[in-house]
C-alpha cells in the first residue's frame, strides 16, 4: 500500500465534517457502498462485487386482458378477491389492472392459471 493507514487517519482527522461528508459520499460512489452502518465499517471493507439481488418474496397478478369469456373471468375475479359483482366488473372491464397483489409466487401462479382457464391473459410481475 503506498499510503500508511495512519496517515490516511491523521488525514482524515484533520478535515471538516464538511470535507469529511464529501469524502464519505466519494468513497460510497466508487466502491458501491453506504456508510449508513458506520463510516469505519465501509472504510475497512469496501465492497469488491455488487451484491447479490435480493430474490422476490411478493408477487403481484395482473389481468392484462379479459378475453372473449368476460363473464367467466369477473366470475374468478370475484372467487379470488372477494369484490362484488360491479367492483369485479369494473375491474375486468379496466384491465390492466392489478387483481392481487403482495402475495407468495404459489398463490400468484395459482390465480394466474385460474384467469387463464377462465379465458383471461395475465401476468405475474
Amino acid at each position: 500500500m503506498a499510503v500508511a493507514k495512519e496517515e490516511i487517519l491523521d488525514a482524515i482527522a484533520n478535515m471538516t465534517v464538511l470535507e469529511l461528508s464529501e469524502l464519505i459520499k466519494n468513497m460510497e460512489e466508487k466502491f458501491g457502498v453506504s456508510a449508513a452502518a458506520t463510516a469505519a465499517v465501509a472504510i475497512a471493507a469496501p465492497v469488491a462485487a455488487a451484491p447479490a439481488a435480493e430474490e422476490q418474496t411478493e408477487f403481484s397478478v395482473v389481468l392484462t386482458a379479459a378475453g372473449d369469456n368476460k363473464v367467466n373471468v369477473i366470475k374468478v375475479v370475484r372467487a379470488i378477491t372477494g369484490l362484488g359483482l360491479k367492483e369485479a366488473k369494473d375491474l375486468v372491464d379496466g384491465a390492466p389492472k392489478v387483481v392481487k397483489e403482495g402475495i407468495a409466487k404459489a398463490d400468484a401462479e395459482a390465480i394466474q392459471k385460474q384467469l387463464i382457464e377462465a379465458g383471461a391473459a395475465c401476468e405475474v410481475k
